[in-house]
């Protein structure tokens, strides 16, 4: 079956394969759209730093089915961008070749583990499972033996790394408390500064909060070994926990290295304005494996916000382009971010030298906000998935009145 083939399940591509639909319905054309994912949940990774983490998923089915996308439960192996196929193998070891007349790889982002002795120890909060194993481990530590069993280290002082970190503060705080001891969050960083990649702007916000949550920084500092009670700083200091978390650094998913285009250090594939992989004919890229130009002198970031709106721009210019239709050039909404920092609030910063507009009880509203509403597309509600799905769609939108 051709038509339209989306690699990937997350948020890029759900919005990817309703973009495409939504202009086939819109223009009263017959077309096949086709999503190709491992799992059957769309996972909603931003979340995945906090409790219970297996709350975080929405079945793929009830966004998708209902405006009659086929999903295939296949894990991809291989691209051929010649002879215009997709290569899966299903849950049961079978192989299936799927053809496809433009495909959509939005594949996303993996964490970059590091090679360093006891690498295998450390945690993450990456997917859903290694987010799920965290959350069983920590609800397990009163079982262990005391020493450092309520210490935490979390490696990587970047946005997630700061989530987990001021998260911990009061997750692993009550645990320790239930048991009349006190946590400890120590945050390493390889940089001089807390944040780096997050410029000036939210620093003294987010300092303030990790004064407040009591989170330990060691900066200029990395992990060079992981014991299961030990972690080994570059340093020479050594720190006992049985809690080693890793955040530092992403990379676009490994299919992207299936497909012949160029690719930046982040391994995202280099795209035009309409988001086709530069010199690859019927091969569109969307979220995290796509280079794009948000603004001038900017490229999209690997995040949410970014891959909303790739994947739907991705869906109707590769049905566009099928159906014989002129594209849509990629427009990027004015960036910003919203940074959860535990029960100290949160910080909201404009732009991309991130203008801090709101902190505390403020931005944490807009956070919750953002994590259990904005992002998550709608179920069993096909008239509102295609509503959403046009590309100049906005989240102000959403609890607006349809008008039709």
């Amino acid at each position: 079956m051709s038509g339209v083939v989306v690699v990937g399940g997350g948020f890029a591509g759900v919005w990817s394969a309703a973009g495409a639909v939504r202009l086939a319905r819109e223009t009263g054309r017959e077309l096949t759209v086709t999503l190709i994912s491992p799992g059957d949940d769309l996972v909603i990774r931003p979340r995945l730093y906090q409790s219970e983490p297996e709350r975080m998923r929405v079945s793929l089915d009830r966004i998708l089915g209902p405006v009659g996308v086929r999903r295939v439960a296949a894990t991809v192996t291989g691209i051929d961008t010649t002879g215009q196929t997709v290569t899966a193998a299903d849950r049961q070891g079978n192989s299936a070749e799927i053809r496809y007349d433009r495909l959509i790889l939005a594949t996303g982002s993996e964490l970059v583990r590091p090679e360093l002795p006891g690498a295998e120890l450390l945690f993450d909060v990456d997917t859903l499972p290694a987010a799920t194993e965290l959350d069983t481990h920590l609800n397990r530590l009163p079982d262990l033996p005391p020493e450092g069993r309520f210490t935490a280290v979390v490696v990587g002082a970047g946005f997630t790394g700061l989530e987990i970190a001021t998260e911990l503060a009061d997750r692993l705080g009550t645990i320790a408390a239930a048991h009349g001891e006190e946590a400890r969050v120590v945050l390493v960083e390889r940089a001089d500064s807390i944040g780096p990649e997050l410029g000036p702007g939210p620093q003294q916000e987010i300092a303030d909060a990790l004064t407040a949550l009591g989170v330990e920084h060691r900066l200029g500092t990395s992990v060079t070994a992981v014991q299961p009670d030990l972690v080994v700083l570059s340093d020479g200091t050594r720190l006992r926990t049985r809690t080693a978390i890793w955040t530092a650094g992403v990379r676009a998913g490994g299919l992207t290295a299936a497909i012949p285009g160029t690719r930046d250090r982040l391994g995202r594939l280099a795209v035009d304005a309409d988001l086709a992989v530069t010199g690859v004919p019927a091969v569109y890229a969307a979220g995290d494996t796509a280079a794009a130009a948000a603004e001038p002198g900017h490229q999209v970031m690997q995040c949410c916000q970014h891959a909303l709106q790739l994947g739907k721009f991705a869906g109707h210019n590769a049905a566009a382009d099928l159906l014989g239709l002129p594209p849509v050039p990629f427009t990027a909404t004015p960036y910003v971010t919203c940074l959860d920092l535990g029960s100290h609030g949160a910080v909201f910063t404009n732009g991309w030298d991130r203008r801090v507009v709101a902190t505390g009880s403020v931005a944490k509203d807009r956070k919750r906000k953002v994590n259990e509403l904005w992002i998550y597309p709608p179920t069993d509600d096909p008239d509102e998935l295609l509503r959403q799905a046009d590309y100049r769609f906005s989240v102000r939108q959403i609890t607006e009145p349809r008008t039709s």
